[in-house]
């Protein structure tokens, strides 16, 4: 099973969404899962992932999850020289045994060519990140991902799932 998941603050609280699937060109879920976080720390200076990184490992706790792996919105490191970012902490918290790929719309400062992906012809790229799989192998399944535009479909649904938006 793989997962993608997102998770949307609103005060000290957020929600966590998910929705695990099982092919890459999958256009549904096989399910979905929400985990509200009742108190969320403030980010510590120079760690904006430790405000997501428990909330994420709550929903995989909670719902006894264990993807083969998980797709975030997000970095897995935030810049080229590997600067260890949410997904790459994601990847520890979980003993290395799951593997991460971020997907992000903005790019990386000094983002080289090697970590974008266009999933349109008159778009921005997407910037992939990945740990536990190679980048070139992360990027092709970003690629086959379900959707018509920039972002994949499935991601598009944990986002609104996080931010209470699903149907």
């Amino acid at each position: 099973m793989k997962l993608v998941m997102d998770i949307h603050h609103e005060g000290d609280t957020a929600r966590v969404g998910a929705v695990a699937f099982d092919d890459w060109a999958a256009g549904e879920a096989v399910k979905t899962y929400v985990t509200e976080v009742a108190q969320v720390e403030k980010a510590k200076a120079g760690e904006p992932w430790g405000r997501d990184l428990p909330g994420m490992l709550q929903l995989l706790h909670q719902h006894r999850l264990s993807p083969e792996v998980i797709v975030i919105d997000g970095f897995v490191y935030s810049d080229a020289q590997e600067t260890p970012a949410l997904g790459q902490f994601l990847h520890h918290a979980l003993g290395g045994a799951v593997s991460v790929i971020g997907i992000s719309k903005a790019a990386m400062k000094d983002t080289p060519a090697q970590f974008e992906v266009m999933r349109e012809e008159e778009t921005k790229p997407l910037v992939i990140t990945s740990v536990g799989i190679d980048l070139g192998a992360a990027k092709a399944r970003v690629r086959m991902m379900h959707g018509r535009k920039r972002l994949p479909t499935l991601l598009k649904l944990a986002t609104r799932i996080a931010k209470g938006r699903a149907d």
